[in-house]
């Protein structure tokens, strides 16, 4: 059974960006299971952290961007080729600027980086993205067409009015062997006749002969091509990094005539739209295992069940109320109503369980709590009711995360709440 991956070490590589020249530190750091594949920006106050998913990303030109303003990432696109390249499922890339190095200006220097912090399995279930049936895509130029498949196969094909690249076709099936010793080494390449407008929209500051192929109107600048097709392959690369925005492995034949970063992304949301819809197995956790993570014990542990998990992502929970406990005794006797601060407690011991669902010592951390917002009581609690708990994630900044929720007894919201906290070493 395949299982998901991670690196073992931490690896950084430093350098300047292609577009906007500033010197950039980057870091692959080993990432907790299910945590995904997710950019931290070390430069800025609390570390905010971008996942590398498509609900992220950013129509922009000439690169792939996730996010916006001051916490906005550009030209991500080699550096998630390389992680997905290699099969790798969660990962963390710290990164000290809004641009990773381009390096040579090919997804290899990552591929290298991340080989000698050594991939391997940590568990987990792989997420996959199957279609139910073909899709197709036009995005200007670039048309996509994609069948279901069991693994990731890409056909590409350029067509480039220029003596050394003109029309170019290949296919790929994409592993971690034909990514490494076919695609990644690909270099980016560009125009000399497009420099000056491009530098006019503040792009390419960074760029040279040293990390791309610049091409003149008969040949290239000061380089050897790898292959003859380089440029192709470049492209083909390109497909995969963009690929990673779906947040799971693709599996699909995939036919891309002219691609584009904006229409890779454009197909990527089309591919989950139009995804396999598969059940989720519930992982459903009872009391002695909950009692391993939350501190809380009777008369305050307040969660009975956890029936669904995905860590740093989403929750269920249950909590049961009889007439046995201690607090219908005395709040409003001959009437008794849970308390709603119970309720919000009990909500917060879910949303720990959350929290922790991710982390590998949780005997060794607590998770407090810093803030509630928006608290709303719909309905009392009574005895007798089972509460239902869904909270989910909705922004995690460094090490303080915040979340979403509402409590349903028999499917009618008795409570709602959003909260903020972190997880901390005891």
């Amino acid at each position: 059974m395949t299982t998901r991956r991670t690196v073992r070490e931490r690896r950084e590589l430093a350098g300047v960006g292609l577009h906007y020249g500033k010197t950039c530190r980057l870091a692959f750091a080993p990432a907790p299971r299910d945590s995904g594949i997710r950019f931290r920006r070390v430069d800025l106050p609390g570390a905010p952290e971008t996942p590398a998913h498509v609900d992220h990303a950013v129509a922009s030109e000439r690169r792939t961007q996730l996010g916006t303003g001051d916490q906005g990432l550009h030209t991500v696109e080699h550096v998630l080729a390389a992680v997905v390249g290699l099969g790798i499922d969660d990962i963390t890339i710290e990164m000290d600027a809004a641009e990773p190095p381009i390096l040579d200006g090919s997804a290899q220097p990552f591929l290298e980086a991340l080989k000698s912090a050594g991939v391997h399995d940590h568990g987990g279930e792989v997420k996959e993205l199957r279609l139910a049936e073909c899709v197709r895509v036009v995005d200007g130029e670039s048309v996509y067409v994609a069948r279901p498949s069991d693994s990731l196969d890409l056909e590409v094909a350029i067509d480039y009015p220029h003596p050394l690249i003109g029309p170019q076709a290949g296919k790929w099936r994409v592993t971690a062997e034909t990514f490494a010793s076919e695609l990644a080494p690909a270099r980016t390449f560009g125009f000399m006749h497009e420099v000056e407008g491009l530098r006019a929209k503040g792009l390419i500051k960074g760029a040279s002969t040293q990390n791309a192929i610049v091409l003149d109107a008969t040949g290239i600048i000061d380089a050897t091509l790898r292959w003859p097709d380089e440029f192709l392959r470049h492209k083909a690369m390109d497909c995969v990094g963009d690929l990673a925005l779906a947040g799971r492995r693709v599996r699909a034949h995939i036919s891309a005539h002219k691609p584009s970063h904006r229409g890779t992304v454009t197909l990527v949301r089309a591919l989950i739209a139009n995804a396999q819809q598969t059940p989720t197995e519930a992982r459903v956790i009872e009391i002695d295992e909950i009692m391993k993570v939350l501190p809380h014990r009777y008369p305050f542990l307040l969660v009975d069940r956890v029936l669904e998990l995905e860590p740093l992502k989403r929750i269920v929970g249950i909590k049961n109320c009889t007439v046995n406990e201690p607090f219908f005794q005395g709040h409003f006797p001959g009437h008794p109503i849970m308390p709603g601060v119970l309720i919000v407690e009990a909500m917060a011991q879910v949303g720990g369980m959350l929290l922790m669902g991710a982390v590998e010592d949780p005997g060794s951390k607590v998770v407090y709590f810093m803030s509630l917002d928006n608290v709303k009581f719909r309905r009392p609690v009574k005895p007798g009711d089972q509460i239902r708990f869904e909270l989910e994630m909705t922004q995690i900044r460094g090490k303080v995360c915040r979340m979403s929720g509402v409590a349903r007894v028999d499917g009618n919201v008795v409570c709602e709440a959003e909260m903020a906290a972190m997880v901390r070493d005891k």
